[in-house]
Formats: structure tokens, sequence, C-alpha cells
């Protein structure tokens, strides 16, 4: 065959063949898949007498058919993996044609499993659809591409803790802002937050540390199996290191009565400082230490300075204890080392009935005279002589005050004969005339009829007093010292047998009946009548 026979038949062939391939391919491929065109490489993405198969598509974008796999990604939703490839990227429209075609602004981000939130709402796609995010060295070449970003926050964002806390940033973050731990509950912690606890910043218990040459929020291996790491300890240990036995979180001064054991201080609480509140020995801050050596460190001086002695005040404990204010421990044996000495009815006496005067206690007394307590019935019936300092025991006891023991042979009246068993009161012991009863000695008279009826009417007055002791003595009423010859008229006779009624006659007086003494007439006629 010659040259020009040669050059014909391969143009042939060449016309042949532009004309069978115009007649099987539809259209030329995009430029994505340009490297496929010619008859050899159609079995590459369709099966002979059938159309594409998406097996066939997914054997080249393996990384799609990974997220298909692993349900994750928008070829996972329901809405796109349910669709043959070709239906969204369809070819041979040309090198030019759009195989991948969606809106960015209309694009519902939801379908891909990231659903967008918070401030990514607000981010361009751009912004997070970077190279740098990729991980997959293959898929990171590709220029515009929307593959290759995982869901984790920290395939975009640094991780500020350096993975001290994981990689699940959403267990504590949200998508509004990463300052706000709006999602994390400290209560799933191995260190529930109570009481005050709740308040406060994080950076005051999780301090910020340089690490690595940077700034990072230590959360991780903090002690908290007590307070001290934390708080100082006022009682420089001498408590224990577990706070909890004593504070709560609500407020460090509250303390938890149930559970402080109050005996392992210098101080343990007996009887009524049980029930006592904390705060009204522990006043202001709990590390100031209340002194507690003598009562009136914390109490006050209830008798106001009474008890001082060399300037020192006494302390309380001499007299009460913690079971109660009252009664008082102060023995009657105590009482008698004192100034006072306590016996017969004054042990039968209250303390309050002596030392409480006017709603308030008295324990001091300037005099112990029973004056300071009794009141003086007496007034100024009583001379300085025989109530001497104004000392009621120069005639009374103090086991009655009925019981008298006055000489009343130092007066002006010696007692004798009935006098002798006759009561006080019976003579000393008067009613006033406005019916008022009160005790008479000064003013008390030692004249008979002061407490004798004058039955003779005055008729043995002499000077304007009646002495009863000329006729009749102490022992009885019977006038045994009266010697009618040493009157006017001595009986001599017949008249010294005579019975008086014969001559002295009862006379009625102004309303008052009585035996005539005093007769006015001692002729024979005045008691016997003349015989003719």
């Amino acid at each position: 065959m010659n040259n020009s026979l040669l050059t014909n038949f391969i143009l042939l062939m060449m016309f042949l063949s532009i004309k069978i391939s115009a007649q099987i391919s539809p259209g030329e491929l995009t430029s994505f898949h340009a490297n496929l065109e010619g008859l050899s490489n159609c079995t590459k993405c369709h099966e002979l007498g059938k159309q594409v198969l998406n097996s066939k598509c997914l054997d080249c974008h393996s990384e799609i058919k990974i997220l298909i796999s692993n349900n994750n990604g928008y070829h996972s939703s329901p809405e796109v993996k349910s669709k043959d490839c070709w239906s969204c990227h369809s070819e041979h429209h040309g090198r030019n044609f759009r195989i991948i075609n969606f809106s960015k602004d209309n694009f519902n981000h939801s379908k891909t499993g990231f659903a967008l939130t918070g401030s990514h709402q607000k981010a361009k796609c751009e912004d997070c659809h970077q190279s740098k995010f990729i991980s997959d060295a293959k898929i990171k070449k590709r220029k515009n591409t929307f593959l290759g970003l995982n869901k984790e926050c920290i395939s975009c964002h640094e991780d500020y803790h350096k993975g001290s806390l994981g990689r699940n940033c959403d267990g504590c973050h949200n998508t509004e802002k990463f300052n706000q731990v709006r999602n994390f509950d400290h209560d799933k912690t191995s260190f529930k937050l109570t009481g005050e606890h709740l308040n406060v910043d994080c950076s005051k218990c999780h301090p910020v540390e340089i690490k690595n040459g940077t700034r990072q929020t230590r959360f991780k291996g903090l002690s908290f199996s007590n307070c001290s790491p934390c708080h100082n300890d006022v009682h420089k240990g001498s408590l224990g290191k577990d706070c909890k036995s004593c504070h709560i979180t609500k407020s460090f001064k509250i303390i938890n009565q149930n559970t402080f054991d109050h005996s392992k201080t210098r101080f343990p609480l007996i009887g009524k400082h049980n029930s006592v509140k904390c705060n009204d020995c522990h006043k202001g801050s709990v590390s100031n230490k209340p002194l507690f050596s003598k009562c009136i460190d914390c109490h006050q001086d209830f008798h106001k300075g009474d008890f001082v002695k060399d300037n020192f005040v006494t302390d309380c404990r001499h007299c009460h204890n913690e079971s109660g204010f009252s009664p008082s421990l102060f023995t009657i044996d105590q009482h008698n080392k004192s100034k006072f000495l306590l016996d017969g009815a004054h042990l039968a006496i209250p303390c309050i009935s002596c030392h409480k005067k006017e709603n308030q206690w008295k324990f001091r007394f300037a005099s112990f005279d029973c004056q300071s307590c009794h009141q003086n019935v007496h007034g100024n019936e009583l001379t300085e002589k025989f109530f001497p300092g104004n000392n009621c025991q120069s005639c009374h006891s103090s086991s009655s005050w009925r019981t008298i023991s006055f000489d009343h042979s130092g007066t002006e009246f010696e007692l004798l004969g009935k006098h002798k068993s006759v009561e006080c009161r019976s003579c000393h012991y008067k009613t006033e005339t406005d019916n008022r009863r009160k005790f008479k000695f000064v003013s008390l008279k030692s004249d008979c009829i002061e407490c004798h009826k004058d039955i003779h009417f005055s008729q043995f007055d002499d000077n304007g007093k009646t002495d009863c002791r000329k006729c009749h003595s102490f022992e009885n009423w019977k006038p045994g010292k009266f010697d009618h010859n040493k009157t006017r008229f001595s009986l001599e006779g017949a008249h010294s047998k005579l019975d008086c009624s014969k001559c002295h006659p009862s006379e009625l007086k102004n309303g008052n009946t009585f035996i005539k003494y005093k007769l006015d007439d001692f002729k024979c006629a005045a008691c016997h009548s003349q015989r003719l």
C-alpha cells in the first residue's frame, strides 16, 4: 500500500471514531471528571446497559462513603441518603458545568448533622471551612471543599484546657459564648457546690496557671478532701483538719452544733452553755478567740461591783454553776463566815427577802442593824439606852420576834407580882384615838391608871394622881396594904368588926356606880340614927 492510500485510511478511521464516540457519549464531562472521558473509561461510572450506580460513585469518592457508613455528614441525612448521586450531580453537560450546585445562603446546615446555633449562626461558611481545619491530607489539598471537618470543637477552636478536660467541650460550654459555662453541672463532679460555694466565682477555686508558656485555668488535680487548700485555718490545726465537723457551707460563721465537739477545746460546754448560740460568745470574726477564764469575760457583772475586793471581781463560779444562775450555791456555812451570822429564824428566810430591794440585788451593806431589813415598829418610843445603835437584839432574838429578853428592872417600873406574867403588849400596845394601834414605851406613864381602870373614880387622887400602891400590892387586887387606922377615922371597938359596905355604900354618879370611900362626914349621926 502506498503512502497516499495509508494516509486516507487513517483519516477515515479517525472520522469514524469521532462519529461513533459522538453517538455513544451524551456530552463532555466536567473538569472534575475530565480524566474519565473515553470509551474505555465509561464502565468506571456506568454498568453496561445500566445507569450510573451510587456504588460506582462511592468507590471513587471514598470520603463520602466513609461519612455515609458512619452516618455522618450531609449525605447521611434521610433526604439525601435515599437519592441517586446523579440526581444532584449529573454529568456530560460540559467542562464548566457546576456539578456541585447549592446556595450557601439557603443551605440547611442541620442536614449535615451539625446544626448551627448561637454564635455559629453568625459565622461565614469560609470562617469554618478552611483547609487549616481539615485533618485529612488528601482532602486538605482540595480547593473550595466543604468536606474534611468534624464536629469536635477543638477541630476549629483552640483547646484552652490543653486536653485536661477531654474533648467534649459542650459538656460545659454552649455556642452562645465560650466564657459562659451554662451546661456545666458541678454536682456531677466529686465536689458538689452547696451553700455559699454556689456564689463563688470559678476563678476563686480554679486558678490560672502558666503552663508551657500559655495561660490556662486549672480544673483537674485540685485537692478538696478538706477545706484548707482554699481556706485559711484560723484554728492553726488545733481542731483538726475536718472543717465540716464544725462548719457548714451556708456560712462559715454558722457552726453545726450537732456535730461540733466543744469538749475538744479548752472550754467544754456544760449545763446551760449547751443551749447557747455560738455567735453569742464568738462575736465578730470567728478568728477572734473569746476570753473564758472568768465568767465576766462573757457575762455582765450582774451584781454591779458588789463582790469587788481589792479591785478584783470575785468570779461567779463561787456561788453559781452552769446548771443555772438560780439557785445560788452559796452555803449557810459560807454566809456565817461573813459579817452577818445566820441563826434562828434567819435560817428560814429566802435570800431574796434581804438581798433584793426595789427589784435590785444587793449584797454589800453599809450597816447590819435590824432596820436594814425590818421596820422599826417602835418609832421614837425607845431611847438610846434601850435601843443602842438601833440594835433590836437588846430585846429580841433572831429565833422569834416574840421572844423578848428585856430586863424591865432597868426601867423606872420594875415588874413585880402579877405584872411578871403579863404580856408586854398588854401594857405597851395601845389603841390610839384613830383606832390605830402602836407600841408605847417612852410615852407610857407608870401610873396604874395607864393600864388599869380607876374603879374609885378619882376618890384617891393626890394632886391629880392616884397611887394604887398605897392600898394594893402587885400580887392581887385585894387592898392588903390599906390600914384604916391611918385614915381620919380609926376603927375601934365594934367598928373594927363591921363589914366595909356598912359604912361605904355604892353610889351612882354621872352614870357610874362605885363604892364611896371618901366620906364627907364622920359624925356618928351620919351612920347611926338618933333614938328618942
